[in-house]
C-alpha cells in the first residue's frame, strides 16, 4: 500500500509554535508508522508565504514581502529535524513550480467557465482572509479573531462553487472515512444544509498586490487560499509527474479544525472542476489550551517548539503531545503536566522497567541474552499480552488514537513490571537450581521490551533506537526493523550481547525542570547568601529563576502617548507577533523617536491593564544616578522575536 501524507502549509506571519509542532509530529509519527507496516509513505509539509497578512507583518518589520517570508519560513523548516520531523518535502507557495502550477490549474478552470468576474458586497476578515457570512458570526465577531469583519464591495474573479455542492454532500455521505473524527463530517453536512455561495479567488492588485498574478486578468492576484491548497498537487508533480498518478489516490490530509471550511469544501469542489478525484482522507484535531486558556500571540502564552526541546527533549515532547491529546478535541498544555508525563510514564514505568530488565541481564546472565526453556503461565500470559498489543496497536494508530494506541503499550509495560515483582528474578538467582526458570523470566522480559520499543518507533524514534540497541540489535537492524516481519513473538537470540547504558528518561524536579539527581539545593542557597551573616542579599534570584523569564527582541512599530498620563507610552510591538506594551518612558522619549527601534522585552507576563490599556509585556530599561531612564535598545538589526540568552 502508499500513503500520501500532508500537514497545512503554515502561514509565515508568525513563527514556529505548539500547535504547528503538533500537526507536524502528528503528520511524522502516521508516516513514521505506515513506514514501519513496510508501506510506501509520501509526507510533504511546508509554508504558506502571500495574502494580506504577510504583506502587514513584512511591512511592519520594514522588510519586502518575499524577504520576510523568506525568513519566517526558514524558522519552519529548521524547527522540524529538532524534533526528528522528517518530510520528504518542503513547500513553498513563493516556489517557482508552485506558482507555475497556480496559474495552469487558474488558466484550465477559467477557460472551462468556472470562474467568472463578479461584483461583491460582503464581510471580509483580514485576519481569515476571506469573505464571512452572517451566520458565521458571533456577535458580529469574527469567531476565530473576535474582530468585527470590515465592509467590502468590489469586483473580483469567482469560481462557482455552489455548481458541486450536491456532488460534495453525496461524496461525503457515501465515503464515511472522507472526513474524520465524524464530529466535524457532521460539522460540515451542516453548513452545507445551506445553499453555497461561489467563491471570491482574486484580490485587486489596488488593495493587495501581494500575490500570483491572474493568468486572464493582470489587475487581480489570487486569493490566499486558492492558491495555497494547490500546495498538495504542486508538491507531487501534478499534472504529469509519475509522483501524481502515483500518490494522489492515496492523499490524507491533517489539519486543525480551524481551517476545517476551505478543505472540506472549497478544496474538495476546486478538485472536482480539475476533473481530479478528491483526496482520500481528512483528519481534523482540535486545540491546544495552555494552563487551560486558548493559545494566543496577544496574550503572550504562545509555547516554541525549540523551548520544550531544550526543556524537555525531543521524545518526551512527542510522547506527552500523542498521549495527552484525543485526536479531534481540544487539550491542555503546561509545564507541570508533561512533567508528570516523563515523571510517572516515562522515568518510573518505561525508564524503570527497562533499566531493572537489562540490570538483571547484566547481573545474573552475563549480559548475554539467554535461552528461554519451557514457559510457565505466567510467561505465556505477558508473551500473549504483547502479541497482542501489535494488532490492537496497529488498530488504534491506523484510527489516528494515538493515544489510545500509547494507552495499550503502557498496559503491557505495567504488566511486565509485574511480572518482575511476581517472578522475583534476584531471588531465582540465589540457587543455581533456578538457573533455568531464572533464564526463562529475564527472555521473556527481554522480548516484551523488544516489542514495545518496535511500537515505539514511530513516536518516540530516539528512544526506540537507544533500547533496540541495548537489546543487542545493529544499526543496520534498527534501522530495518518493521512490524511485517519483527512484530511477532521469539526473534530475540539468545547469546546476543546485552548493553546496559544510561537511564532512558530521568526524573525532573517540578520547579526546576532539571534532573533530579543534578540537583544541588544546598549550593544554590550558599550562593544567594551574603557574607558570612547569613542574610539573603536584596533582589538576588537563581539561575533557575532567571531562566523562567522569556526575553525577546521587538520592534516598535507605532508609539502613542496615553490620555491623562505624563509617565505612559502606549507601544505596538512586533516580537515577531503584534503585541502591546505600556511603558513609563513617556518623560524621557518622545513617541515619534521610539518607532524603528529595537528593544528587549519580557515577554511571558501576565496581561496587565494600565490606565485603561492591556500591556502584554514589559520594555527593559537602565536608571542612571540621576534617575533617568534609557531604554535597553540593539545597535543592530536582529530578526524581532529573536531570544535573548
Amino acid at each position: 500500500m502508499s500513503l500520501y501524507i500532508t500537514t497545512p502549509i503554515y502561514y509565515v506571519n508568525a513563527q514556529p509554535h505548539l500547535g504547528h509542532a503538533y500537526t507536524t509530529i502528528v503528520a511524522d509519527t502516521y508516516c513514521r508508522f505506515r513506514r514501519l507496516c513496510k508501506e510506501d509513505v509520501r509526507f510533504q509539509t511546508g509554508t504558506d508565504e502571500h495574502g494580506d497578512k504577510i504583506a502587514e507583518a513584512a511591512h511592519a518589520a520594514g522588510l519586502q514581502p518575499k524577504e520576510y517570508a523568506d525568513s519566517i519560513s526558514k524558522l519552519f523548516k529548521e524547527a522540524w529535524p529538532v524534533l526528528h520531523i522528517q518530510p520528504d518535502t518542503f513547500i513553498r507557495t513563493t516556489d517557482e513550480n508552485h506558482i507555475l502550477t497556480v496559474r495552469q490549474i487558474l488558466t484550465k478552470v477559467h477557460e472551462q467557465g468556472d470562474i467568472y468576474l463578479g461584483s461583491y458586497s460582503g464581510l471580509y476578515c483580514r485576519g481569515c482572509e476571506r469573505f464571512l457570512t452572517e451566520k458565521e458570526l458571533l456577535e458580529g465577531n469574527c469567531p476565530d479573531h473576535q474582530t468585527a469583519p470590515q465592509p467590502i464591495s468590489e469586483s473580483n474573479y469567482f469560481f462557482r462553487m455552489s455548481k458541486y455542492q450536491d456532488w460534495l454532500i453525496d461524496h461525503i455521505k457515501s465515503n464515511p472515512d472522507f472526513i474524520t473524527p465524524e464530529r466535524y463530517k457532521n460539522e460540515v453536512l451542516s453548513f452545507l444544509s445551506e445553499p453555497l455561495e461561489d467563491l471570491c479567488i482574486s484580490r485587486p492588485k489596488s488593495r493587495l498586490d501581494w500575490g500570483i498574478s491572474l493568468p486572464f486578468d493582470d489587475d487581480f492576484v489570487t486569493y490566499v487560499w486558492f492558491d495555497a491548497l494547490i500546495n498538495y498537487l504542486t508538491g507531487i508533480g501534478y499534472p504529469d509527474g509519475k509522483e501524481f498518478e502515483h500518490y494522489w489516490n492515496v492523499a490524507e490530509h491533517i489539519i486543525a479544525k480551524d481551517i476545517l471550511k476551505p478543505h472540506a469544501i472549497y478544496w474538495p469542489t476546486m478538485l472536482k472542476a480539475l476533473g481530479l478525484p478528491p483526496y482520500k482522507r481528512l483528519h481534523v484535531h482540535g486545540y491546544w489550551n495552555i494552563n487551560e486558556a486558548k493559545m494566543s500571540k496577544s496574550i503572550g502564552n504562545v509555547v516554541r517548539p525549540e523551548t520544550l526541546r531544550q526543556d524537555f527533549g525531543v521524545d518526551t515532547v512527542r510522547y506527552f503531545l500523542m498521549r495527552e491529546m484525543s485526536f479531534g478535541l481540544d487539550a491542555s498544555f503546561s509545564d507541570e503536566s508533561i512533567i508528570s508525563r516523563q515523571n510517572s510514564d516515562l522515568a518510573n514505568d518505561l525508564g524503570n522497567l527497562f533499566s531493572r530488565s537489562l540490570t538483571m541481564v547484566t547481573r545474573f546472565a552475563k549480559g548475554l541474552a539467554p535461552e528461554p526453556s519451557e514457559p510457565a503461565p505466567e510467561d505465556s500470559q505477558l508473551a500473549e499480552a504483547a502479541v497482542a498489543m501489535i494488532s490492537r496497536y496497529r488498530d488504534h494508530m491506523q484510527s489516528f488514537a494515538f493515544n489510545r494506541a500509547l494507552q495499550e503499550v503502557w498496559s503491557v509495560i505495567s504488566l511486565a513490571n509485574r511480572y518482575i515483582v511476581a517472578s522475583e528474578p534476584w531471588e531465582l538467582a540465589k540457587d543455581p537450581a533456578n538457573t533455568s526458570r531464572l533464564n526463562t523470566v529475564l527472555y521473556h522480559l527481554i522480548e516484551t521490551l523488544r516489542l514495545i520499543g518496535l511500537v515505539l518507533m514511530p513516536i518516540m524514534p530516539g528512544t526506540s533506537r537507544k533500547m533496540a540497541l541495548g537489546l543487542g540489535l545493529t544499526e543496520e537492524e534498527c534501522a530495518n526493523q518493521n512490524l511485517v516481519d519483527h512484530g511477532r513473538w521469539g526473534l530475540t537470540r539468545s547469546g546476543v550481547t546485552i548493553q546496559l547504558g544510561d537511564s532512558l528518561f530521568p526524573r525532573l524536579d517540578k520547579k526546576t525542570r532539571q534532573p533530579q539527581a543534578a540537583k544541588q539545593p544546598k549550593k544554590k542557597k550558599e550562593l544567594s547568601a551574603a557574607g558570612k551573616s547569613g542574610k539573603k542579599a536584596a533582589g538576588l534570584v537563581s539561575f533557575d529563576d532567571f531562566k523562567k523569564l522569556d526575553l525577546r527582541v521587538a520592534e516598535i512599530t507605532a508609539a502613542e502617548k496615553i490620555n491623562k498620563s505624563d509617565r505612559l507610552l502606549k507601544l505596538t510591538v512586533m516580537a515577531p507577533e503584534e503585541r502591546t506594551v505600556v511603558a513609563g518612558i513617556a518623560e524621557y522619549y518622545q513617541p515619534e523617536e521610539l518607532v524603528g527601534c529595537q528593544v528587549i522585552m519580557v515577554a511571558n507576563l501576565k496581561p496587565a491593564k494600565l490606565m485603561g490599556v492591556t500591556s502584554h509585556g514589559m520594555i527593559l530599561a537602565a536608571r542612571d544616578e540621576e534617575g533617568k531612564l534609557t531604554l535597553t535598545a540593539l545597535t543592530a538589526g536582529v530578526p524581532p522575536g529573536s531570544k535573548v540568552s
